[in-house]
């Protein structure tokens, strides 16, 4: 889907503690950055639609799976991906399109590294029954 990127990333196992790299600047996708955050979904729970205007997402997920749901209103494209540690990739979604998410395990954190820092004015928010994906809700 245009104005989405999945970067496979670089996950270092040891026996005392696991490395998971997220992003370097030099990185497809990175765009400057504003800020870094993590947030926590729990299992079975959605949150969303989101539409950024200005912000590109960078988002990984080191603890658990987490299903995206990306939709361009434009095209009425959709887009659905696991990201998790046998997944193990950055999701980076450019502004103008809606995006969602699913927890699918118990604990289920995700860090997101977005280009600006936030701006309550910046997106738009709609309810999850607003948009429908092949018939049926998230």
């Amino acid at each position: 889907m245009d104005g989405v990127i999945l970067t496979p990333l670089k996950q270092i196992f040891h026996p005392k503690g696991n490395i998971f790299h997220a992003m370097k600047k030099n990185d497809n996708g990175f765009d400057g950055f504003g800020e870094a955050y993590f947030s926590t979904i729990n299992q079975g729970d959605v949150k969303g639609w989101k539409k950024h205007t200005k912000v590109t997402m960078n988002i990984v997920v080191p603890i658990g799976a987490i299903k995206f749901t990306i939709y361009n209103d434009v095209t009425n494209d959709f887009l659905e991906v696991v990201i998790s540690q046998d997944n193990y990739q950055r999701l980076t979604v450019l502004p103008e399109l809606w995006v969602s998410f699913k927890g699918i395990e118990c604990n289920n954190v995700l860090l997101n590294i977005a280009n600006i820092e936030h701006d309550p004015f910046e997106a738009r928010n709609i309810d999850l029954d607003k948009i429908i994906i092949r018939d049926k809700l998230l």
